[in-house]
Parts: structure tokens; C-alpha cells; sequence
């Protein structure tokens, strides 16, 4: 007691909150679990789970340190515990969801350390949710795979939630089968399928310690015994016994911190820790429990005595490893009762002394020495379990692969090599399959050689990491790098600059195949090019294939786009309105395809036709990779008129019905990925108007009763679908709006209010935001529709011709042009390199300023400023003008 509230500020906070415990704290060590339990079931559970748990800390802590409980009883406690907490919140949960139901259909498997009854006073719990969709209870309403999910989340918040009692238990659910994809809950029939069919060797080292511990415990137990096989095989290959041993290599590895002995020390993954004693019990029990039941035991103590005892190991060394892992587990325990916090290190300093004085001992000095020989020890008998393969390539292994990074450059090697080893390992579905890691060690040679290269090496293979831990099949990837040394070089420059084209490829890979062709570097062609390309197909393709087909190339070529900038290939703005080109040439396909799709059912409206409009960045010509479209719809001809079809319709609901067919085929995703989002809100009336209106009524509304910042948004109208004379009929009404055919206002007054009002609502994104800083583009653009729409003049939906066109006649300073294509170029690069308008990395500067024809990064931000500056005040000027 003394020693506890001397060095341990968690559990003096406990004695002093808990005083009648500690007054009966003789029977409370002979029976934990009677003294903490609380009976009143009228206290909400996670409460009482809450208190309880504190309340068994607490007697468990001083029984440990009094010498009253050992090891192995205090860590029963513990564990026993987490199964009647994870229990209590799995009924909970059910009976929220379904009153007078019982937890059966769903069972917790407990993995690790709560699964071997071994858990420490900190520890999480790694179970395995599992249920029968046959037996769940659920309401009649719910599919029964989304009850599963809730039921799951109920639980882990009931655990995992602080309040002023503390929280029960950290719950991670992420060594389910493929957690980045599959729900919480999972279906105990996936659940078999996938361990007797995909599963790694660590996901067999952590069934060792697998037991069913709460809700249906038969299920539970049922599974167990099915994927029994599966942990336990009768016959090991030369590849998985080589995977065993790479388990035992990288989990030293993969934690670089923490390895040297002294203050500091990571008890459980340093050199020679808790982590080894572990490893080296269940690599044995891999090897040999197949064929030997008798040493299939999960706890780490109760398997090594087992091995020995099965003289599978020697048993000096059984009783070395046994003697260091009670003496590092109770340390372990020490460091982690001072807090309460979930830590495996030795501190510093005279938090030190504190865990030292905690075990009864003198100081920091002491307890070191105390640990030492022990650690050496591990160390020594877990580095003889990996003797290594002979004639071993360059590449092999954690040292081979340092080597490799270091040759290539990379400024942190050994953060490298854990990624490449973590790769190795097989812990990303992309590198599950014996293929897909042979075909990872042809590229990684090459591969590195090319990243190293990169302008940021460490940034490229963390975001091939990334793109890696999303694929489903990395084998095709690592053949094309292997073959095409050039497109490694481009990819990890890519990497090193360009996330948003990293994203792209984490979810299809299949994107880097557009730039196998030099010509992927090359200006993309015209819109009537670009849409002969992507109609072009096989005999007897869909509709379904078409959609898929024009993804599938737009997605090549926006990537291809980019690629460009990234590279130092193209301009910015060229780049800008090849985007908008395979934006158009794709409206072009797909509603031409829609269209007639359409008419298959409902034929065609006589005298009739639909009419596409594009607005903004698309109406002007220049789009950034993560533009959306915006659109207006309309349709030519009499509004009282009904199509000839099989399944006639009004004109005006066909074509609202056609336009939402158009922007499904627009904006669905299908299995060749997303195409763009659509943006139809700048049609008349709004969002509170019909999606589609004739163009008679669109003619009438702007000419009575559009709003000023409609007629702006005219300013870069044009038309994009349609047939040469409907474009014509459209853009001569459009031209007349203009040109003063509409309500007189005030036209900057009007102006400078809405760009107040969107500066109060959408501030900047970051210090390098184009479009919204003041000074920016959107003030550029404000200024020009202005004069435009005072002056009657300058109309050209591509904002700079139209500014050339003001500048000329003396109603905008010349300035404005150099200052639009600046900023035009700022913002189609940072979309790629920094969405959030951040500043990039020191690595990526120099790629932005040649992109925007800066010298160096200090020039672009000074362009940067003197831009903005005479955006500022050419739009001060323009906004003080009274308009008519």
C-alpha cells in the first residue's frame, strides 16, 4: 500500500476513491471477483462494468505487489474479467436492440493475450465478432448483417467509452479477416471460408491462443473446431516453415525503436522482450503441433513447458525463456500501474526510480540490472532460431533490403525496410499469394533503384505502401515495373509529388497501363478525337460495356493529365483544358448512348431534342483533375408535345427523365471505378426548379427574371451536346441575354455583395488557395463578368480571351492576363500535389514553381502576392463602378 501510493499516482487515486475496498482488502484477494462485483441492476451496464473494472485493478495491482497473487493468477484475473465485461456488453447490446433476447447467434473468439488468459493490466482485447445469420435475434425490419454491425458497435462503444469511472477495455477488432474491407461482425460461414482458404502464417500464430470466451460460446467453439486444420497442419512446406521464420525476423524488425537495452526499452518488441519469448514458443508450436497435439496449449508458459517437455526444444532453454518472460511480463505490469496507460517501455529518469521503488527496489540502476541478463538471454536464443537460407540474393531479408535502400538513396533506410519487410510479410491482400511476392522481389531491385531517384524517395514508397494496402492483386503491377524500368522512374515521381494521383491509384491500380505509351505524355487531342477513341469497341458491346469503356479511358487520360504536370511536360493550362476536352468528348458518348437507349422504350420526342449546357470551369475550357460539371439541361421544340415510343411520355417528363439517365451515366460508379460528379444546381430557378425546362422557358426566365449572379454565370455558358442548330438557337439566346436583353441593375453593387457573402461562408482552404484568397480567382472572375455584364462586351465563355478581349478595349488593366494564367496554373497543380492548399514539401517546391514559371519558390510566392495584389485592386475598381 505504502510503495503503491508513493510511486503509482493511478493507484493512490484508486486507494483514496476506494476506501471501503481497501478496508476489506484480505477477503478481496481471495476472491477478486466477488469483492468488485456490483448487484444493482438498475445501473446502466457499460457504469457498472466501469466501476468494476477499477475496482478489480485496484485489488489485483496490491495483491501483485504484496506477493499474495502470482503471474499467472493475477493475469487469470484480469482475463477472466475481460470475458465477463465483453460478455456483459454483448448481451447489452442484443437486448437493447431485441428486449427479452439472449446473445445467442453471436460469439466473441478471443485472440492474443485475453484468448491464453494471459492479458496484463493495460492490455486491449483482439477478439473476433462472429455470428449465424440464422439464429442472430433481430428486429423484423433489419437485414440481419447491418443488426450484426450495429450490435458490434454497440459493444465496442460500451467498452471502449471514458466518462469520470474510467473505461472498461480497449477493443481492437482489426485482426478480423481483411478488416480494411470486411464489417466487425462477420458471418461465421465467411468467416471459415476465408481462414480455410487465404489466410497467413501469422494469422495461424495467432489461432494458437484462440478460445470462444463470450456470447454463444458453442458457435464459437463450433468454428474453432472447423478451421481447426487450418492452424494446426499436418505438413509443413519449405515456403511456409521460410514465412514462419520471416514472421520471427520482422517483428524484431518492424520496431526500430526500443531495440538497445537501458532507459527506454521496449519490453515487449525490444531485442530480447516479451515479443520474442512469445514468437519463439508459437513458431515451435506451428512447426510441431500439427503432428503433436500435446503442445497445442495456448499460453506462452504452459508452451513452452509443453516443448520441452515433447523435447521439441531444449529445456534449459524452456526454463531461460519461462524465468525472463514472468520477470518481463511483471515489469511490464509495474511500468503500466503508475498511469494506467497502455505502454510496454522503461521510462526515463526518475519515472524510473518510480517503477524500480514500485517493485521494491532501490533505483532505476537496480531494476536494469535486475532485467538485464534475462534480456540477453532472449536475445541470444531467439537470434539462433532464424539461421538464415544459404546463397541468399542481395535482396534477402531485412539486412539485404537495408542494404538496397541505402544504395538507392533513401534518406531513412530503415523506415523503408520496414515497409518493404512489412510487404514481405504478406499482411496486404495484394501480396497474400505466393506469385504476387515473387513477382514483388523481380520489381523491388529496379523499383528502388527508380524511387530513389525520385525527388522524395521516403514519401513515394509510403504512398506505395498505401496503394499496396488497398489492392486486391499487386502481380500484375510488379510485372509491368519489372518490365518497363522507365514507367518505375515516372511512378516514383509521381509518388514523391502527387497524392491525389496516388489515391487514384490505390483504387485502380490499373490507371499506370495509360502511361505504358509514350504518347500518354503527349497534349491530349480534339473533343470529336477523343470521342471517336472511346466509342471505338468491340462487335456486340452494351450499353453497360460502354459506360464501363469510357471510365476506364478517362480515367487513363486524367491520370495521364496529371502525369504530365508532375513531370515537368506540359503546361499547366494546357493540361487544364485537355481535362475539359475528355470532359466533353465523354458528355458526347454517354448521352449520345443514353439518348438512344432511351428512345429503345419511350422512341423520340417529334421536332425535338435535348440540349446540353456547360457552366464555370467546364463551360470556360479549363478544368483541374478534381473538377466536378456543371450543367443545365434543355430541350428544343413544344413543351406540350409526347414522344412516339412504345411507352410514350410528355415532352416534359421524358426529357427530365433522359437528363437523369445522362447524369447517372455522367456520375455512377460502375466496376471500371467513378467518372465525374455533376452539378446542375446553376439551372433555372435553382434547385427548387424541374431538372430540364424547354428552351423557350429558359430563353423567358433569363430574360425576366434571372438573378444577376445567373447572368455571371451566363458569362461562360456554352453549349456541349446538341445539334449545330440547337447550339446556334441556344447560344443566340444567350448572346442577347448579354448583350442587354434583362432586367436592369446594379450590377457591381449586387456583385460585391454576393463576393462578401461567399467570403463570409467559403474562407480560403490554405495560404495557397487560387481560387478563394482575396486576390484570388474567383475576385478575378467577379471583375471580369462585371465589366462584362456593365459594359455589354468582352463576351467569350474562356475567361482569358475574355479578358484579353475587356483588356483591349481599355475596361481591365493588362496585368489581369498574366495574373489569370498564373493563377489558373497555381490551382491545377496544387489540386494535384496539395488539395488542401497547403504548402508541399520541400521535395515538390521545385516541381510547382517550374509548373507555374516560377524560378524558385520564393519567386512563385512572390508572384503569388503581386497576382493577388492587382486581382485586388482591378476588382476594388470594378465593384465601386455603377452599373445599369
Amino acid at each position: 500500500m505504502e510503495r503503491a501510493t508513493r510511486n503509482s499516482p493511478f493507484l493512490a487515486h484508486l486507494i483514496a476513491r476506494e476506501r471501503d475496498l481497501v478496508d476489506r482488502l484480505d477477503s478481496a484477494i481471495e476472491d477478486p471477483f466477488a469483492a468488485v462485483r456490483i448487484d444493482d441492476l438498475q445501473m446502466p451496464v457499460a457504469r457498472r462494468l466501469r466501476i468494476e473494472r477499477r475496482r478489480l485493478a485496484l485489488v489485483a495491482a496490491l495483491a501483485d505487489l504484496a506477493g499474495l497473487r502470482d503471474f499467472r493468477a493475477t493475469t487469470r484475473a484480469l482475463s477472466d474479467f475481460a470475458d465477463y465485461a465483453l460478455d456483459s456488453a454483448m448481451r447489452s447490446a442484443v437486448l437493447e436492440r431485441m428486449p427479452d433476447a439472449d446473445s445467442r447467434g453471436l460469439a466473441a473468439i478471443a485472440l492474443g493475450k485475453q484468448g491464453s488468459h494471459e492479458l496484463n493490466y493495460s492490455s486491449d482485447i483482439d477478439p473476433i465478432l462472429i455470428f449465424d445469420p440464422a439464429t442472430l435475434p433481430h428486429r423484423e425490419r433489419d437485414a440481419v448483417e447491418e443488426a450484426a454491425v450495429r450490435i458490434g458497435r454497440r459493444i465496442v462503444e460500451t467498452l471502449q467509452a471514458r466518462d469520470a469511472d474510467g473505461y472498461v477495455l480497449r477493443i481492437d477488432l482489426r485482426l478480423r479477416p481483411s478488416p480494411e474491407v470486411s464489417p466487425i461482425v462477420l458471418p461465421v460461414e465467411a468467416a471459415i471460408s476465408y481462414y480455410e482458404s487465404q489466410a497467413l502464417p501469422w494469422e495461424r500464430a495467432a489461432f494458437i491462443r484462440a478460445r470462444a470466451a463470450a456470447g454463444d460460446t458453442a458457435l464459437g467453439q463450433d468454428f474453432l473446431d472447423t478451421i481447426r486444420p487450418f492452424v494446426w497442419r499436418r505438413a509443413l512446406d519449405y515456403g511456409t516453415i521460410r514465412e514462419i521464420r520471416g514472421i520471427s525476423r520482422r517483428i524484431r524488425d518492424h520496431h526500430a525503436q526500443g531495440q538497445a537495452f537501458g532507459p527506454g526499452f521496449d519490453l515487449k518488441r525490444g531485442r530480447g522482450g516479451i515479443r520474442e519469448v512469445e514468437f519463439f514458443a508459437q513458431i515451435h508450436q506451428l512447426i510441431h503441433g500439427g503432428r503433436d497435439p500435446t503442445v497445442r496449449t495456448p499460453a506462452t508458459l504452459d508452451a513452452l513447458a509443453a516443448l520441452a517437455a515433447a523435447k521439441r526444444i531444449d529445456a534449459e532453454q524452456a526454463r531461460v525463456l519461462a524465468d525472463a518472460y514472468v520477470l518481463l511480463r511483471t515489469i511490464e505490469h509495474r511500468v503500466q500501474m503508475i498511469d494506467d496507460r497502455q505502454t510496454h517501455a522503461l521510462p526515463q529518469g526518475e519515472a524510473l526510480d518510480a517503477v524500480a521503488r514500485l517493485h521494491g527496489l532501490d533505483d532505476g540502476g537496480a531494476l536494469l540490472d535486475l532485467l538485464r541478463p534475462h534480456v540477453e538471454a532472449v536475445g541470444r536464443i531467439y537470434d539462433a532460431l532464424d539461421g538464415g537460407d544459404e546463397a541468399a540474393p542481395a535482396m534477402r531479408g531485412e539486412q539485404g533490403a537495408e542494404r538496397a535502400v541505402s544504395e538507392a538513396g533513401f534518406a531513412d533506410p530503415a523506415s523503408a525496410t520496414r515497409l518493404i519487410e512489412g510487404w514481405r510479410s504478406g499482411r496486404y491482400p495484394a501480396l497474400r499469394s505466393p506469385p504476387a511476392r515473387a513477382a514483388m522481389e523481380a520489381a523491388l531491385p529496379p523499383l528502388l533503384r527508380a524511387i530513389g531517384d525520385a525527388p522524395d524517395p521516403g514519401a513515394a514508397l509510403a504512398r506505395l505502401d498505401t496503394i499496396l494496402s488497398r489492392l486486391p492483386s499487386a502481380l500484375n503491377l510488379f510485372h509491368l515495373l519489372e518490365a518497363r524500368p522507365s514507367l518505375a522512374r515516372l511512378l516514383g515521381t509521381i509518388l514523391s509529388h502527387a497524392p491525389t494521383l496516388a489515391d487514384a491509384l490505390a483504387r485502380r491500380v490499373e490507371l499506370i497501363d495509360g502511361l505504358i505509351d509514350a504518347s500518354a505524355l503527349a497534349p491530349v487531342g480534339s473533343v470529336a478525337e477523343l470521342a471517336a477513341e472511346m466509342r471505338r469497341g468491340e462487335a456486340g458491346d452494351d450499353y453497360q460495356r460502354l459506360l464501363d469503356r469510357v471510365r476506364q479511358q478517362v480515367g487513363e487520360k486524367r491520370f495521364a493529365l496529371g502525369a504530365q504536370i508532375v513531370a515537368g511536360v506540359s503546361d499547366p493550362l494546357e493540361v487544364s483544358a485537355g481535362y475539359a476536352r475528355v470532359a466533353e468528348a465523354a458528355l458526347e458518348v454517354l448521352a449520345t448512348a443514353t439518348v438512344a437507349e432511351f428512345a429503345t422504350r419511350h422512341g423520340r420526342v417529334p421536332d425535338s431534342e435535348l440540349l446540353v449546357l456547360a457552366l464555370g470551369r467546364f463551360g470556360g475550357g479549363a478544368l483541374t483533375h478534381a473538377s466536378d460539371l456543371d450543367l443545365v439541361f434543355l430541350f428544343t421544340g413544344d413543351h406540350l408535345a409526347e414522344s412516339d415510343g412504345e411507352k410514350p411520355l410528355g415532352a416534359v417528363t421524358y426529357y427530365n427523365r433522359l437528363a437523369q439517365r445522362v447524369i447517372a451515366a455522367l456520375s455512377v460508379a460502375t466496376a471500371a471505378g467513378a467518372l465525374y460528379e455533376v452539378d446542375t444546381r446553376l439551372r433555372p430557378s435553382g434547385a427548387q426548379g424541374p431538372l430540364v425546362v424547354s428552351l423557350d422557358g429558359f430563353a423567358r426566365y433569363q430574360r425576366e427574371e434571372a438573378w444577376t449572379w445567373e447572368h455571371m454565370a451566363l458569362t461562360r455558358t456554352r453549349a456541349v451536346f446538341g445539334s449545330e442548330p440547337a447550339r446556334a438557337a441556344v447560344e443566340q439566346v444567350i448572346g442577347a441575354v448579354l448583350r442587354g436583353e434583362r432586367p436592369t441593375r446594379d450590377i457591381a453593387a449586387e456583385a460585391a455583395k454576393m463576393r462578401a457573402d461567399m467570403a463570409a461562408h467559403k474562407p480560403p482552404g490554405g495560404p495557397l488557395d487560387a481560387k478563394l484568397l482575396p486576390g484570388g480567382l474567383v475576385d478575378l472572375e467577379f471583375a471580369v463578368h462585371v465589366r462584362q455584364l456593365d459594359r455589354r462586351t468582352g463576351f467569350d465563355p474562356h475567361l482569358g480571351a475574355a479578358i484579353g478581349l475587356l483588356a483591349e478595349q481599355g475596361l481591365l488593366p493588362t496585368s489581369l492576363g498574366p495574373a489569370h494564367d498564373f493563377l489558373t496554373r497555381l490551382l491545377v497543380t496544387m489540386r494535384l500535389v496539395a488539395p488542401d492548399a497547403q504548402p508541399p514539401g520541400p521535395a515538390t517546391r521545385p516541381m510547382v514553381a517550374h509548373a507555374v514559371g516560377a524560378q524558385d519558390w520564393d519567386a512563385l510566392v512572390a508572384s503569388l502576392d503581386r497576382h493577388r495584389q492587382e486581382v485586388a485592386d482591378a476588382w476594388a475598381a470594378v465593384a465601386g463602378t455603377q452599373g445599369s
